[in-house]
């Protein structure tokens, strides 16, 4: 470890319990001010600030300034969700005739997809199910990016030629 390595352990050592209890008493939380004290230990470690001076009066400013921008954050996280009523929390229930429904795009989707020759069906589920990028699919195959492109065209047009809500 070098020097500077060697000062931020020992402030963090030292300083650690004094830093969390003046948090704790301004936003109330033990854990909260465990994390704040972590953080502005880590701010100092990545902004190379130099506290050498007066490092007990600069910790202190940092604490108090982390409590305050904690208790600043959870104000308007409280008024932003206390502004929201309970029907935008969740999505309304689906009616019978929509389950219905969805369950037969579901179903006109997989023939769709059954429809498609077997290597464009499997490049398609390849990147939309897996989450596997072009690049990893043209390797797999043995063919081009743009050959992959080409089979996703086709896919997704075969998706798209189906009606929206046909039950029937």
């Amino acid at each position: 470890m070098t020097a500077r390595s060697d000062e931020i352990k020992r402030l963090y050592a030292d300083e650690r319990a004094r830093l969390e209890r003046q948090i704790c008493r301004k936003i109330g939380c033990t854990a909260t001010a465990c994390d704040l004290v972590q953080d502005i230990f880590l701010r100092i470690w990545e902004k190379a600030v130099d506290c050498t001076g007066n490092s007990s009066a600069f910790l202190t400013r940092c604490a108090r300034n982390a409590a305050i921008d904690h208790i600043r954050a959870e104000k308007t996280r409280h008024a932003f969700f206390g502004a929201l009523a309970p029907e935008q929390y969740a999505a309304p229930s689906a009616s019978p005739f929509d389950i219905v429904a969805a369950r037969q795009d579901i179903r006109n989707v997989d023939e769709a997809l059954a429809a498609l020759p077997k290597r464009t069906r499997h490049i398609f589920l390849l990147n939309r199910i897996h989450g596997r990028s072009f690049a990893e699919i043209a390797s797999v195959f043995g063919i081009s990016e743009r050959a992959v492109a080409k089979h996703m065209a086709r896919a997704v047009a075969a998706c798209e030629s189906i009606p929206a809500g046909d039950t029937g």
